[in-house]
């Protein structure tokens, strides 16, 4: 996966692989076969790719050693993965003991509402691992129009749905008008 987000953003860019290439020091031909998937770049390498692209390293580090299945491809996830940006966080009020059964939490949410009860109950510590692909039914966290939403994310026929849990909150479909970011996956409470 991370081949095909430093071409996604590569693209984005509007930067041939011979400009990278050229910025990076990095071969043409490894460029390739980075981007292909059938190589990881050296983590020398994706800092160098990251600066020349101009998006932080972090953001593109977590989609490592990480592959799209068929799936998850056939509704363009790779097109909502924030490859530029990282969360806002308005208040650290505390630090929360993360259990070594969830080693690739990179920060802990508290639950705001009852939307995924009776999983999680309002505010429970749930663990995030950042960028992380979603299968179905699997619960994420996401942004939606600004708004930091936690659900269960669905996909029929390409269309994206986040599903409550609790049959008092809505269900939200995403449309293609919306702006729309996975920000992680939920490993656990």
């Amino acid at each position: 996966m991370i081949g095909e987000m430093i071409g996604k953003v590569r693209k984005e860019r509007r930067m041939s692989k011979t400009e990278l290439a050229r910025l990076t020091g990095i071969n043409i031909g490894h460029l390739t076969h980075i981007e292909k998937g059938e190589r990881n770049p050296s983590h020398k390498a994706l800092k160098n790719i990251c600066r020349a692209l101009n998006v932080p390293y972090q953001q593109i580090m977590y989609t490592y050693g990480k592959s799209l299945n068929e799936e998850q491809a056939s509704y363009g996830l790779i097109e909502h993965i924030a490859h530029n940006r990282v969360p806002a966080i308005d208040n650290i009020t505390s630090f929360v003991e993360c259990p070594a059964s969830i080693p690739s939490a990179n920060f802990a949410l508290k639950v705001k509402d009852a939307s995924m009860e009776p999983v999680f109950k309002a505010n429970d510590y749930i663990f995030v691992e950042l960028n992380s692909l979603l299968d179905e039914k699997e619960i994420g966290v996401f942004a939606l129009n600004d708004k930091i939403l936690v659900r269960r994310f669905s996909s029929k026929q390409g269309a994206i749905t986040l599903k409550a849990d609790n049959a008092k909150f809505e269900s939200v479909k995403v449309k293609e008008e919306d702006e729309f970011y996975i920000i992680g996956k939920v490993l656990g409470r």
